[in-house]
């Protein structure tokens, strides 16, 4: 069994907390806000985030970071605007054969790294990703999920896979970490769009076609990158996408049906929470951009989050796009 704390009571940190819990791994949760960590000693659960899964009495609960002193395994289960910040904190802390393990996705906005790249910059542990089609709500109640646990060096992603995996949670490893995160975390952009075509009233017909071309310029820029193509009809690629792109789960989701209706982004936002896809649309774009590669979703989404363009005009302009080869970045193949 594993000393393991988990950053961030979040919806996905508790889960895997309850989960680690009933593996009999020694467990401990760190939050920043002390009403989360009271609530929870008060009720058995964090009813705003996951409501519904009690939280075992052996797991820890603490705001005070030093608790990663003697951890072996270190999950960072926060929003990836606060990840730098909190892994500065911890970093006098935490032991140097420590693994952490990275569940946030998205782009750091500024410098546009990965959530591995910010990590490493700061503290010189192994990083492994944790990533994958994994609704909160879905492995707090037991719910059979596929996630991936991605490292350059694999040993410390077969390391994670045996500590983590259980009768309801299977882990394969891989060793693309900039695919398993770019996929990780752009899939919450095509989300935001499916959303906003969901608060339209469009059809299963307009999604599909959504969800398939938003995976094709998913692919673009994770190989632009350094990614390899086939992570991205895996686990962490397709696999993550169909997740949040189809279920209420996805707070990408709500709140782009929210945008869809007429709301404005910014209230959206403030409505639903955290929505990771709004602030990466941003950042995905610019890294696009930076890299001269074509994502038309994401540039037609960014302006109705950031330019106030309407939703049906950014369809129109979809629709009306010149036409062209469905693979025509692989011609130079033939």
């Amino acid at each position: 069994m594993a000393d393991i704390t988990i950053l961030g009571s979040g919806g996905f940190g508790l889960a895997l907390a309850y989960m680690c819990a009933n593996m009999e791994h020694s467990v401990t949760v760190w939050s920043a806000f002390q009403d989360e960590i009271d609530a929870i000693k008060r009720t058995g659960e964090l009813r705003s985030k996951l409501p519904g899964v009690i939280i075992p009495k052996s797991v820890k609960l603490t705001t005070d970071i030093s608790c990663v002193k003697d951890s072996e395994i270190v999950i960072i289960g926060i929003p990836s605007k606060f990840v730098g910040d909190v892994c500065s904190q911890a970093k006098e802390f935490i032991k140097p054969d420590a693994v952490v393990v990275s569940t946030s996705k998205g782009l750091e906005n500024g410098t546009l790294k990965r959530m591995s790249e910010v990590i490493s910059e700061i503290l010189t542990n192994p990083v492994v990703v944790l990533s994958g089609p994994s609704h909160a709500e879905e492995i707090g109640r037991g719910m059979p999920t596929t996630v991936v646990a991605a490292c350059e060096e694999l040993s410390y992603a077969s390391y994670v896979q045996k500590q983590l995996t259980n009768n309801t949670l299977r882990i394969y490893t891989n060793s693309d970490v900039i695919g398993c995160e770019i996929g990780g975390s752009l899939k919450n952009v095509i989300a935001l769009a499916c959303g906003v075509l969901d608060g339209m009233g469009l059809g299963d017909n307009t999604k599909a076609a959504l969800i398939t071309r938003g995976l094709a310029e998913i692919t673009r820029l994770g190989i632009a990158l350094g990614a390899n193509k086939s992570t991205f009809s895996g686990l962490t690629g397709v696999g993550d996408l169909i997740v949040t792109c189809t279920s209420m789960h996805s707070r990408n989701r709500r709140a782009g049906i929210l945008i869809g209706q007429g709301v404005s982004a910014e209230e959206a936002v403030k409505r639903v929470g955290t929505v990771e896809g709004y602030f990466c649309t941003q950042t995905a774009y610019e890294l696009a951009q930076k890299l001269s590669v074509e994502v038309p979703i994401t540039e037609q989404l960014y302006k109705i989050l950031f330019d106030n363009q309407p939703a049906d005009v950014a369809l129109r302009t979809l629709m009306s796009r010149e036409s062209k080869h469905e693979a025509e970045e692989d011609l130079y193949l033939f």
